[in-house]
């Protein structure tokens, strides 16, 4: 790409500088390419937390804000490296590359329980190649800015990266040169006609946009382009394995359901405790098993500062597709003792209302007059998916009441995907009772579940400013009373 000189200098000038303001005051020269300048130190600044190490390569072309706004992040686009990696072992067994190795080697020696996959250590991995030989083809079908197609290819002797539009195609072109992937393969194709005539692959990978011909954001599989429901026969028959990402607003089941028995995984990938991606393994070139014979597995996984939580369920064909019904998500859930590998004989407890709660289980009245002494919040990936049936019965803690996914134990459980809290009093609603709960609390973190009011209008009524190191979660107890638990994070 020809970038003038003073193009080149403004940018490393003012690359700190907020944007709108050098948009409206910087000085307007016939060599300067001012919009381009400002795309590339906005990328840039995106970059700097988004993907930290594309920041600290000189010479990294930013594409316009929608296209960084929609790229994955660094934790996200190696999460689905090491998917990849695993997905290419023989039998599905963890791939030795850079990235799984790493990760299985932090992991702790012994779970918390048999039936579950707790937290994990994987602290970030460098994005290298790996140190077994590259073998297969990966086929990314909607390339984009490149950051899932680049951190996935180092561990594949063939990657095609395809992209509908041009000027993408130039920057993904120049970036992996830059980060040692020059023997990469750009193709600029809609993906539909470029699958047609395509070769087979081991794994396609589709990213589909999720906005209308009007800019609008559509969530529905059958409302983003490409169509994968349209191109599902040709995908599937053309890799070994498919991985669709989609939209964390999606509902998982009636996205299995939309795939027609395709799918094989799911994986709900949240960073910080905030649902990120939402992704598919589809059944490539199908084998004779029946559909209704192989289950769903649904890993829900949190990569967080401190570690990587991860809960695996196992869901059958008949629970996965009975969408509409009053059966709870994780119905005929089974538990899996690992990411890669499932226990058949650890049946989960299932029930319509969710399991066990507070008061039907071992939990009893605490010395100190509390009914359970610690609380539990499960991360945002397993809210999403709704397994807290699975979930109450992998750890042994009944949840407060059906609809209040918040979990109480009279001892401390340790490895329990979520946040983990003391809990130091509960109040009802009543005003004597408030004025005990709360006594010397002037700030708090408030949290509402199955309760009537908001956060703010709980905050206001309460008269308690944001933040300090209290917890409050507002919720309904399993006698139908609203109640205000007081907890410290531990």
């Amino acid at each position: 790409m020809e970038i003038s000189q003073q193009t080149r200098e403004f940018i490393r000038s003012h690359r700190t500088d907020n944007v709108r303001d050098l948009a409206l005051h910087a000085k307007r020269t016939p060599d300067l390419d001012l919009p381009w300048a400002l795309d590339q130190i906005a990328g840039w600044q995106t970059a700097r937390s988004k993907l930290p190490r594309w920041a600290d390569t000189d010479g990294i072309i930013y594409p316009p804000h929608l296209s960084m706004k929609q790229c994955s992040s660094e934790p996200t686009a190696r999460y689905k490296a090491e998917l990849a990696a695993r997905l290419m072992a023989p039998d599905g067994a963890p791939a030795q590359s850079d990235i799984a190795a790493h990760a299985q080697s932090e992991q702790s020696d012994e779970p918390h329980d048999t039936t579950v996959s707790t937290t994990t250590t994987d602290a970030a991995a460098p994005d290298v190649a790996s140190s077994t030989p590259r073998r297969g083809r990966l086929i990314d079908l909607t390339g984009g800015f490149g950051v899932d197609f680049s951190t996935m290819a180092r561990n594949f002797a063939q990657a095609v990266y395809v992209e509908r539009q041009r000027d993408l195609c130039a920057i993904a072109r120049h970036n992996l040169d830059l980060l040692g992937l020059d023997d990469a393969q750009v193709v600029n194709a809609d993906a539909a006609s470029f699958l047609a005539t395509a070769e087979d692959a081991d794994i396609i990978v589709i990213d589909p946009a999720r906005r209308d011909e009007h800019g609008g954001r559509t969530f529905a599989i059958a409302d983003c382009t490409p169509d994968v429901l349209g191109m599902l026969d040709l995908l599937t028959a053309k890799a070994g394995h498919v991985l669709v990402k989609l939209s964390p607003m999606l509902d998982w089941h009636k996205a299995v359901e939309d795939c027609r028995g395709t799918v094989r995984e799911v994986h709900i990938v949240a960073v910080a405790n905030e649902c990120k991606e939402l992704l598919l393994v589809l059944r490539g070139q199908p084998d004779a098993v029946p559909v209704e014979d192989v289950p769903v597995i649904v890993h829900c996984v949190n990569i967080t500062a401190r570690g990587t939580e991860r809960f695996t369920v196992m869901a059958d064909a008949a629970g996965v597709h009975a969408v509409g019904t009053a059966r709870h998500p994780d119905d005929a859930a089974i538990c899996a003792a690992n990411a890669e590998s499932i226990n058949a004989n650890a049946v989960c407890t299932d029930s319509t209302n969710g399991g066990a709660v507070v008061g039907d289980g071992p939990t009893g009245n605490a010395g100190d007059g509390l009914p359970f002494r610690y609380l539990y919040e499960p991360n945002a990936a397993i809210m999403k998916a709704g397994c807290f049936a699975a979930l109450s019965s992998a750890f042994g803690v009944p949840q407060l009441a059906t609809n209040s996914h918040l979990f109480g134990s009279d001892t401390p459980v340790e490895g329990f995907p979520g946040r983990a809290f003391r809990v130091d009093a509960i109040m009802t609603m009543g005003k004597k009772d408030l004025k005990r709960g709360l006594s010397g609390l002037t700030h708090a973190n408030i949290s509402t579940r199955n309760f009537p009011m908001s956060v703010n209008q709980l905050r206001s009524k309460l008269r308690l400013q944001d933040g300090g190191d209290a917890y409050l979660f507002a919720t309904t107890d399993r006698n139908a009373r609203r109640v205000i638990i007081r907890a410290t994070r531990l």
